[in-house]
């Protein structure tokens, strides 16, 4: 088959362009031709595909190309002449591509699937949390004022105003009618869609998957210390971890860098090392040596690759109680909750693991190739 497909940024920024570069290796790799569609953007990974590529989003594009611009209709009408996919595949598109895409492949009789990393359909700033905070869901029946009233879109009101219209201009109903399925990467997500009066019989979850090879290693040998990665911001709970931690005396090695940094590394006790972005060499050391990691967040977390990326490093995930975490991990703990927290790091450090038979069996759960093999049946349907 020929497959397109699209996100709005083209390198590995994160778990959205992570795993789009993944399905376009995994494709190319079973014979299928592959086409890219994605803003230009300085960091993007080069390829043949960019001449096709609308410009870099300028602030005052911010309030026109939410709504499909005339150059990214031009751009993506003329990737779809020269490259005639017989699938279009979306991901995070919202915004800086916009939705446009799915209308311009389904009036040409093109299969449209479209992966959601986020709650972009459902909640105008994705994230459904209420001043960045509190989890939100009062614009999920359709009415999307919750967004104006509380200056959602970075406290600001004209922000708030554009994400208000773009939600209302890609409402439901005009979002379903130009999409064939919509790819769940958990339960919860598929849940939450259903809430928000989405068709379900239009949607298939199937977990996110990873090349697992990357994670192979040679022993699985742990070091007297836990870990945290990812970005350090409000709704990941880092702020409640270090709070745990600081309650107890084992090692914590924080991995990930974010607005936070500052404030949570002033917080921290001294056995808590903090020790910026890594790359995947680093991390799959820091991560794979770690007796277990701590996903401590606060918000609706979809599928996030943390907790799968450490399961396939042979390193047990103690997870938030909240979105698709539970779906990853049956070591939980009350989201946001410090005291249910520090309980259940104390029980991991105390618990015995088969390190090596976590990573066996998550390396299978997660295997790229029985991705793929389920991904070319929706894409076939």
């Amino acid at each position: 088959m020929k497959i397109l497909l699209a996100n709005k940024f083209y390198y590995r920024r994160g778990g959205d362009c992570v795993y789009v570069l993944n399905l376009e290796r995994l494709l190319r790799k079973h014979g299928h031709e592959v086409g890219v569609f994605a803003m230009d953007y300085p960091e993007n990974v080069d390829t043949e595909w960019k001449r096709y590529f609308p410009k870099k989003m300028s602030k005052l594009m911010a309030f026109t190309r939410p709504f499909g611009s005339r150059e990214v209709k031009g751009k993506f009408n003329r990737l779809l002449d020269d490259f005639r996919p017989d699938v279009v595949h979306l991901n995070n598109i919202h915004t800086q591509l916009s939705p446009v895409l799915a209308e311009l492949a389904h009036r040409r009789g093109i299969r449209v699937v479209w992966t959601l990393h986020d709650y972009k359909l459902l909640c105008p700033r994705y994230d459904c949390l209420l001043n960045g905070n509190t989890v939100c869901e009062a614009c999920f029946k359709g009415d999307k004022k919750a967004c104006l009233n509380h200056k959602c879109m970075k406290g600001s009101k004209l922000a708030s105003f554009v994400g208000f219209r773009e939600a209302n201009v890609w409402n439901r109903q005009r979002l379903e009618a130009s999409t064939d399925v919509f790819v769940c990467p958990s339960r919860f997500m598929s849940y939450k869609m259903a809430e928000g009066g989405f068709d379900e019989k239009k949607m298939v979850v199937l977990c996110n998957f990873i090349d697992s090879e990357r994670c192979r290693r040679d022993n699985y040998d742990k070091r007297d210390y836990y870990c945290y990665i990812g970005r350090l911001s409000q709704e990941k709970g880092v702020k409640t971890l270090i709070e745990a931690a600081n309650r107890l005396p084992y090692k914590m090695k924080v991995i990930g860098d974010g607005p936070l940094f500052g404030e949570l590394k002033a917080i921290a006790h001294s056995h808590i090392e903090f020790l910026g972005h890594k790359d995947w060499d680093e991390i799959k050391v820091l991560v794979g040596q770690a007796r277990f990691s701590v996903v401590p967040s606060e918000w609706y977390e979809n599928n996030p690759l943390s907790v799968i990326e450490a399961q396939c490093l042979g390193t047990p995930v103690l997870g938030a109680r909240i979105g698709g975490i539970p779906e990853l991990t049956d070591k939980t703990f009350i989201s946001g909750n410090v005291t249910d927290l520090k309980g259940k790091i104390e029980e991991m450090w105390n618990t015995p693991f088969d390190y090596q038979q976590l990573a066996e069996v998550s390396q299978r759960k997660y295997d790229a190739e029985s991705y793929y093999n389920h991904m070319v049946k929706v894409y076939s349907k």
